[in-house]
């Protein structure tokens, strides 16, 4: 059975993205008021998905019986190149085409469902899923529904190049490389491939280099960009660092308001409290002024008819 923070997490990576930041910070807030300091790290670390990372993890989250059957797919997909089954690749590959474009369809729906009004970008999702297809390792982030950005892939799978062969009358099969050239004269049939141009083999090469040149820029590519992902997840951390602590502030402000709030409430009433006393010590000091008035009066009087 899940815990609570992973619970939790899934309602994170559930939610549209817009509302994440907030809802992270809210979550991280209540982990630390609840003294759980593991918790709060764990969800302050955790990164903001993109629209279309936050599609993909829906479809996880809500119908992972759906990359469940990618992820056979993909296995079937994998056999079929190793054995360079061309019909049943072909087939595979159709089905590659139809499942994918109706967990397209599905995720879809789950993020209309969460409402989602904004254009969604379902080429990034059909590209992560399609890597999903092609690399395991993918797959198994896919499964986890906590993407945070789309995958892509440039190939779907290597195939196997197939080695050259020579089938004699017996229907035996073996390598050329080593079968002796003497066996043509023993009525065997040799199956010849074409050889190359000297043209051909010019053109090969220059695509060969041509390739080998754009695969190194779009590493050197790729190798700026992720640094630059990186300052930017850095200083998108300090920022919601700085975010957490101001609102930290003003949450020991609002208790110290409170604080001296309460201690203005009382002492207001222990200034009406005495106002009340002091009036009352008037009325007494003014009951007893009078008293004294009307004894020294009936003093003087008594003392006036005192008889000589």
């Amino acid at each position: 059975m899940p815990s609570a923070t992973e619970e939790l997490i899934q309602r994170l990576y559930e939610a549209p993205p817009e509302g994440f930041v907030a809802a992270r910070t809210a979550a991280v807030d209540q982990a630390r008021k609840a003294g759980d300091k593991a918790a709060a790290k764990r969800l302050a670390a955790l990164k903001k998905p993109t629209v279309a990372a936050w599609v993909v993890n829906l479809l996880a989250l809500k119908r992972p019986e759906l990359i469940d059957e990618l992820v056979e797919l993909s296995s079937s997909l994998r056999e079929a190149q190793r054995g360079l089954d061309g019909a049943a690749l072909r087939e595979l590959t159709n089905q590659r085409r139809q499942v994918v474009a109706a967990l397209v369809t599905a995720a879809t729906k789950l993020a209309r469902a969460e409402g989602a009004d904004a254009k969604l970008p379902l080429g990034e999702v059909e590209a992560t899923l399609t890597a999903a297809l092609a690399e395991p390792d993918i797959a198994a982030q896919v499964r986890t529904g906590r993407l945070i950005r789309a995958a892509t892939y440039a190939g779907f799978g290597e195939v196997p190049r197939p080695r050259l062969r020579l089938v004699t009358d017996s229907e035996d099969v073996e390598d050329v490389e080593d079968v002796d050239e003497e066996e043509d004269d023993e009525g065997a049939e040799v199956v010849e491939f074409p050889q190359q141009s000297a043209r051909e083999k010019a053109a090969a090469e220059r695509r060969r280099r041509e390739f080998e040149q754009r695969r190194r820029e779009l590493r050197r590519e790729l190798t700026s960009a992720q640094a630059a992902e990186k300052r930017s997840d850095a200083q998108l951390e300090r920022a919601e660092q700085a975010e957490r602590d101001a609102g930290h502030v003003v949450e020991d402000l609002d208790a110290e308001l409170a604080e001296l709030e309460r201690r203005r409430t009382e002492a207001q009433a222990d200034v009406a409290r005495r106002k009340q006393a002091r009036r009352l010590a008037e009325r007494e000091a003014a009951a007893a002024r009078r008293q004294v008035g009307d004894v020294q009066a009936a003093l003087e009087d008594l003392e006036s008819d005192e008889p000589e």
